[in-house]
């Protein structure tokens, strides 16, 4: 039987949570990262003297704080500084440039701008550090504020329009997020992906609400990250297919030197899974221990699936577990009939308010249903799949093509790390597939070689014409790829007879 522990009821203001667990375990560590820890006494305390600061800035209900702090506890203790001061705290990335920054800011004129003690992070007027926030006041606790919103994460880099997603729940805890997810009371989670990506964020904090502790890793590192799982303890990890890809490249006398018994749950999204990765991540921790979870930052409705049920839906992101998804066809009328493809509409449970409000950009909606635009089918049993955005569709001689699809069937390819497909344009067909990817190193993979891989796995219209190797990252932290800005600079690169830059083709991933 797990044992119960006490925990702040439901309704609980946030700017609450470290003063509750300070009093039952102060000296318990809440949060880890770059080998400092913080424990539950010290994040009350250092977030009450830097509310205080905060407050003096303007910091009140209905306004947001930017925080561009890396992977670190002063995150953690920024974070709960924003709850007590009655803000709501949108965490942004320190490598931001002052052009993005400023689009950002503009849109959500935050009462505060806060930067890492250090001063990293982009050099832009009226910053301010936690410790210059901090300092003069005194730790005492402050009177309980509830936020508007208990989170205020930015989105839309793949349209170069920024937009605030400002969740439609006050700052308050909830069974929500912790469902979503099944984070218990007092998990030890690994967030291995940076806090101002939106599932990451939601994750560490809700293993904080219910009063676990969290390590933060400052950078991804395949074999790393399993070291840490082991010396840390880890029960709950957090993961998107780039980086289980990259943990399964590695040598397997090395992967399988970690033992991983203290996981009970190894999630992963924000990316489709190929099915062959998923297959060997289920052989190698078990079926009951592989979740995982489809949904958008708005929170409208989401699916989890776990691996064994997944077994018997391969492919699938399982079925509807809160909240109501239907598919629509391009004329708005609803699928009804199983394994016909349309695009997932998402609504809230019934009666429930609306879970986000755009700040700089309207809903993509029909009829009450809302869409983040992409493509699926359900099946006879109500397990959805996932096809790929309808942005990122390319049509090729009149063929609509799913990326997706093909960067699975690439990475079945032993030297592809990772791979982004892209449509560029074509005199004869109007666009054609051009595969971009990371190699593993080696003596590298020829494009006849990938070509008569692919040719046993995809119909012909579905193979690329031309390859591409790049050393850069193609998907960011969380998983995500920008479609857009990298056709952008092939098109700079790239004439429209099929012919590529040959100096960026000859880079090969290291």
């Amino acid at each position: 039987m797990t044992e119960q522990y006490a925990e702040p009821e439901l309704g609980f203001p946030l700017s609450g949570i470290p003063g509750f667990y300070a009093e039952e375990m102060p000296e318990t560590v809440v949060a880890e990262a770059a080998g400092q820890t913080l424990t539950w006494q010290e994040l009350d305390q250092q977030s009450n003297r830097v509310a205080r600061g905060l407050k003096e800035k303007g910091s009140e209900r209905g306004r947001i704080v930017s925080l561009l702090i890396p992977n670190s506890t002063a995150l953690i203790v920024a974070i709960f500084a924003c709850y007590k001061a009655g803000a709501s705290p949108q965490v942004l990335s320190p490598r931001m440039t002052p052009h993005e920054l400023s689009a950002i800011l503009e849109l959500g004129e935050p009462a505060a701008v806060i930067v890492a003690d250090d001063g990293s992070g982009p050099e832009f007027p009226g910053t301010v550090t936690l410790q210059e926030l901090g300092d003069g006041h005194g730790d005492d606790a402050l009177d309980p504020e509830v936020a508007v919103a208990w989170k205020a994460p930015v989105s839309g880099g793949s349209t170069g329009r920024p937009k605030i997603i400002l969740s439609g729940r006050e700052a308050v805890t909830s069974d929500i997020d912790p469902t979503f997810w099944g984070v218990g009371q007092r998990e030890r989670s690994l967030i291995t992906a940076p806090l101002f990506h939106n599932a990451p964020l939601n994750t560490a904090l809700c293993t904080i609400f219910r009063g676990g502790t969290v390590s933060l890793l400052s950078r991804f590192d395949a074999e790393g990250t399993l070291a840490e799982i082991d010396r840390f303890g880890a029960t709950w990890i957090y993961l998107v297919p780039t980086m289980m890809r990259r943990i399964m490249a590695l040598p397997e006398d090395v992967r399988t030197s970690y033992s991983l018994e203290s996981v009970h749950s190894f999630w992963h999204c924000a990316e489709p899974c190929p099915a062959w990765l998923k297959r060997e991540w289920i052989d190698w921790v078990g079926a009951e221990r592989l979740w995982e979870l489809y949904a958008g930052t708005e929170a409208e409705a989401g699916c989890t699936v776990r691996g064994d049920e997944w077994l018997e839906h391969e492919g699938s992101i399982g079925k509807v577990t809160w909240g109501r998804i239907i598919l629509l066809d391009s004329d708005g009328n609803e699928i009804t009939e199983p394994d016909v493809t349309g695009e997932v509409f998402m609504r809230p449970p019934e009666g429930m308010p609306p879970t986000y409000r755009y700040i700089g950009a309207e809903p993509r909606t029909r009829r009450g249903w809302s869409s983040l635009g992409d493509m699926g089918h359900f099946d006879s049993d109500g397990y959805l799949y996932l096809h790929d955005r309808s942005s990122d569709m390319v049509t090729v001689g009149g063929v609509n093509i799913y990326p997706a699809e093909v960067e699975a069937a690439l990475m079945e390819h032993p030297q592809v790390l990772i791979a982004v497909v892209i449509g560029l344009p074509d005199p004869d067909t109007g666009n054609r597939l051009h595969a971009i990817i990371n190699t593993t190193g080696g003596d590298g993979v020829t494009d006849e070689e990938l070509a008569l891989f692919l040719a046993d796995r995809l119909s012909r219209n579905k193979l690329p014409r031309t390859y591409e190797r790049v050393s850069e990252p193609l998907r960011d932290d969380a998983g995500k790829v920008r479609r857009p800005a990298l056709r952008a600079a092939r098109l700079s690169t790239a004439d429209t007879t099929g012919t590529t830059d040959h100096s960026r083709k000859a880079s090969t991933a290291s």
